[in-house]
């Protein structure tokens, strides 16, 4: 299962290691792409296919459906490990998450996001004044 958090190093080239704790949870391909609020989301190829299979069910004269596979496939990336666990974050990923030289990699049981460390510590800020709202919210999801 993949939890915790676990903060890390990016080098000027977009290098960084891919932590062991989660990197044994992982077998064959690992993908890497755009997640959301501005995060970057690691899976490994069993999630990418129920994923992707998700985004792309729908119409492709839906123009939600398309804007999604988009945002999600087109920057998709298979990340392939050196012998020390460690991959390369391609520039476009790197901008669009604004990752800077310290970075986070949270494992959320299914999948992994990768925040800049300033920003996920803003996250965790602004969850810790509203989680009770949000599970609040859940609750009323769920029980429906």
């Amino acid at each position: 299962m993949l939890t915790g958090e676990i903060a890390t190093k990016i080098d000027t080239k977009g290098r960084t290691a891919f932590p062991k704790k989660f990197r044994e949870a992982f077998a064959g391909e690992i993908i890497l792409t755009r997640g959301f609020e501005g995060t970057l989301v690691i899976v490994d190829k069993t999630r990418w296919d129920i994923i992707t299979r998700e985004v792309v069910e729908g119409s492709f004269i839906n123009a939600d459906v398309r804007d999604s596979t988009r945002f999600l496939v087109g920057g998709a990336q298979e990340i392939e490990l050196d012998a020390q666990g460690r991959f390369v974050i391609p520039k476009a990923l790197r901008q669009y998450a604004e990752l800077d030289s310290d970075i986070v990699f949270i494992g959320l049981i299914n999948w992994i996001e990768v925040w800049d460390k300033a920003k996920w510590e803003n996250k965790v800020d602004q969850l810790a004044k509203n989680v009770s709202e949000v599970a609040q919210r859940l609750t009323g999801i769920q029980n429906v």
